[in-house]
């Protein structure tokens, strides 16, 4: 081909790429190319195609193929720079632009691009130099004054970026951009419903944009405002259904409203979207782990954790999911390094993570506070005004999610039954799902109301709670799983209290009180509680003394269990076996020939587990015997085959604790320092059994092996048991509710004298 006839045929390739026959163009630019593979034009406007078509990695490579002939022409720097932007190449693109400047150092694009991208390489002064140098040569380039303004939201120069989003909104009041960018800065500021009205503002500009959609369920979650952010994602994802981001935030949304089923398939395809998010699988081990998955969620958090190791959050999951699975490398140093980050603040510990593994009061407190400081704002609206209801009968209202199969429903179903109608009205708040059994069906009986808020958003349960006219508005979840402590954060009612389902305190000052007892909460040890104390005289737990035990008799054998021998046991969840429980347990099985210890299997790999940690102590794992899950009256009954029930630390036997006294065997505790270590020795107190309290560990062993050699000592505590069980408090259900109901009473006295929340002791 000759000259003239190349630039004959590039002239045609030209005229049909300006009138919009692309495709035509691209034949044309090809043929050229073809013949003179360093036509520099015929490169680079195919490449520009080509980018249009979204094939970025091949317009790169066909754009630098130009310049490598005309290495000074800017118009192919400023259009190659932005491909390799679209490519996240941005130190690449970052380069072409300085060499660009160099030549020219006013040219407005290069200068536009070099800004977007050095604040894509978080270079942000460098960015702002950049845009202020463009906006100096074209003062009025809204879209440079509304990217600065994100720079300057990033620095956190307010001020200044709002400044840039009016002078850009001035200049282009429809410009969705600019609206959006506002969004951001309220945000930022935690003014969500200025927020809102941006994104939305910004959404009827690009009507078929999914990006300001999913933005507004990112706002609507951080306030709580979960069914609200649900429908923003629904609309972003029906927009555009491969935006990942978009199903990572509906994903949380689900999770938030107990929906974690639904939560997982979202998780599950955005990581079909983008398999190396981190974040994706991050989610995907929070719901696993809601739903008893606990093995399926340790693979979810090591994928997580090769991905992106400091993720917030991951830490203390990870260690939680490794220990439902009795998983135990590294145990120490991973306890160290969470203790380390909750002292630190420098990553987002769930509180109820703490109380799992040794730690103090002190780091307990201040990771509850830092949780509440990350989580739930303090802009929250505040339906009580503070008003005194003046109500002749107390009005109580209990919000739990379990209202259904699970132990706190069991401890408390005796206790709503029981208050004194004729000075207490009764009111349950359900936030979690009905599952049709009879536990649920027996409780909805139990109060004088029962409302289920299971869908509702925080707001509409506050809203509802504040219509109720709750005098005291009770916490059975605490900081477990699905709590929703957003509603107390909006203090629906005067006074708010943490009791039973969170052993520590919440760490913050929108609950006035923590329900304990002497046990529990020694004056020493207040220090470590954002709540004042209302100490009842016994114990702080519940009991229903209408718990069925199944008169079936259960042998040995249909258990698992050898006909001879001692049988210590242990039904409490794996999480609560830690290697320094475990290893007091084998030498106590080293020292009791022909005994075995019986647990409860929540998980294959956990038993496993167990039984090679057994087999490293030189322990037979036969001697470990494992216990399927039952129907609760059969279960107590089973606890007849058992000897000693050996407790845990650093968190003791809970409901487990009462439910072993409760079916007459004695259990042995140790002790601890915070109080989810304290639980176990309460009950033996309020029982009559102080003497199955141990002070250390060395005691906890020789306790154990004396009591399991020594025939007439246990027989002396089972009998002891056995007279006490319905003789002491532990389990006089009416006495334990005259003395809460004292303390409630006592709270409100307070209340309605002006007096701000104080340590409370009913007398016993």
């Amino acid at each position: 081909m000759s000259k003239r006839d190349e630039i004959e045929n590039l002239q045609q390739a030209f005229a049909l790429h300006r009138s919009g026959r692309f495709a035509e163009a691209s034949k044309a630019y090809r043929k050229v190319i073809k013949r003179n593979p360093k036509q520099p034009h015929a490169l680079h406007s195919l490449g520009v195609i080509e980018a249009a078509n979204g094939n970025h990695g091949e317009a790169a490579e066909l754009m630098a193929r130009s310049l490598s002939v005309e290495a000074t022409n800017l118009d192919f720097m400023q259009n190659y720079a932005t491909v390799l932007c679209q490519l996240g190449q941005f130190e690449a693109a970052r380069q072409v632009c300085m060499r660009g400047l160099a030549i020219n150092g006013g040219h407005a694009y290069l200068l536009y691009v070099l800004g977007g991208t050095l604040f894509k390489l978080g270079r942000l002064e460098e960015s702002l130099s950049a845009y202020d140098k463009l906006l100096r040569i074209e003062p009025n380039h809204v879209t440079a004054i509304t990217e600065r303004s994100s720079v300057l939201i990033e620095v956190g120069r307010h001020d200044a970026a709002r400044a840039d989003i009016e002078r850009a909104l001035a200049l282009d009041p429809n410009y969705a951009d600019a609206h959006a960018n506002l969004g951001l800065l309220c945000m930022k500021l935690k003014h969500y419903n200025e927020a809102i009205a941006a994104y939305q503002r910004a959404s009827a500009l690009k009507p078929n944009s999914a990006e300001p959609w999913a933005i507004q369920g990112y706002i609507f979650t951080a306030s709580l405002r979960y069914g609200a952010a649900r429908a923003a994602y629904e609309k972003a994802l029906s927009l555009d259904s491969g935006l990942t981001k978009a199903w990572l935030g509906y994903a949380s949304v689900l999770a938030a409203l107990n929906r974690p089923a639904e939560a997982l398939k979202a998780y599950d395809r955005a990581i079909e979207l983008e398999p190396d998010s981190a974040e994706a699988s991050l989610g995907r081990g929070f719901n696993l782990t809601n739903l008893g998955r606990h093995e399926q969620a340790l693979a979810a958090y090591d994928k997580a954790h090769a991905l992106e190791p400091g993720l917030t959050g991951l830490a203390g999951s990870r260690l939680q999911a490794k220990m439902h699975c009795c998983e135990w490398r590294d145990f120490d140093l991973s306890c160290t390094r969470l203790i380390a980050s909750i002292e630190a603040d420098t990553d987002a510990v769930m509180p109820f993570d703490s109380l799992t593994i040794p730690s103090s009061l002190e780091a307990q407190l201040k990771c509850s506070r830092s949780w509440v400081a990350r989580n739930f704002s303090s802009t929250a609206q505040t339906p009580w005004r503070g008003e005194d209801y003046a109500h002749h009968r107390l009005r109580v209202g209990y919000v739990s999610s379990d209202f259904r199969r699970h132990p706190t429903a069991y401890l408390t179903a005796g206790l709503f039954e029981g208050h004194d109608r004729s000075r207490f009205d009764i009111v349950g708040v359900s936030i979690g799902p009905d599952d049709g059994s009879e536990i649920r069906a027996r409780l909805e009986d139990a109060f004088d109301k029962f409302i289920d808020c299971a869908a509702l958003t925080d707001d509409a349960v506050a809203e509802s709670l504040r219509a109720e006219e709750i005098d005291i508005l009770v916490d059975l979840n605490g900081f477990t799983i699905h709590a929703r402590t957003g509603i107390f954060v909006r203090r629906p009612a005067p006074i708010q209290v943490n009791y039973l389902g969170f052993a520590g305190t919440m760490g913050a000052d929108f609950f006035d009180y923590i329900i304990a007892d002497p046990v529990l909460i020694p004056p020493s040890h207040r220090h470590g509680y954002a709540e004042k104390i209302a100490y009842l005289p016994h114990c702080y737990q519940p009991n229903d003394g209408k718990r069925h035990i199944a008169e079936r008799r259960f042998t040995r054998v249909e258990c698992g269990l050898p006909e001879q021998g001692f049988v210590f046991c242990c039904f409490n969840n794996d999480f609560k076996i830690v290697p320094g429980t475990f290893d007091v347990w084998m030498r106590i099985l080293a020292r009791t020939p022909g005994s075995v210890l019986w647990l409860l299997e929540d998980n294959q790999l956990a038993a496993a587990n167990l039984k090679a940690h057994a087999a490293e102590r030189g322990i037979d794992p036969g001697r470990l015997v494992f216990a399927q899950r039952m129907e609760l009256p059969d279960h107590l009954a089973r606890h007849a085959l058992a000897d000693l029930f050996l407790d845990t630390l650093p968190y003791n036997a809970h409901t487990t604790a009462s439910d072993a006294l409760w079916a007459g065997l004695p259990l042995l505790t140790q002790l601890g320092t915070t109080f989810a270590g304290r639980v176990a020795a309460s009950l033996l107190t309020a029982v009559g059994l102080p003497e199955l309290i141990a002070e250390s560990t060395e005691q906890f062993e020789s306790m154990a092996v004396e009591l399991a050699t020594e025939p007439s000592r246990l027989a002396a505590i089972q009998g002891k048991l056995a007279r006490n069980r319905l003789a002491t408090p532990l389990f006089d259900t009416k006495r334990y509710i005259r003395n809460l109901e004292t303390a409630y009473t006592q709270m409100q006295r307070r209340f309605r004298e002006g007096l701000p929340p104080e340590h409370i002791r009913v007398p016993g």
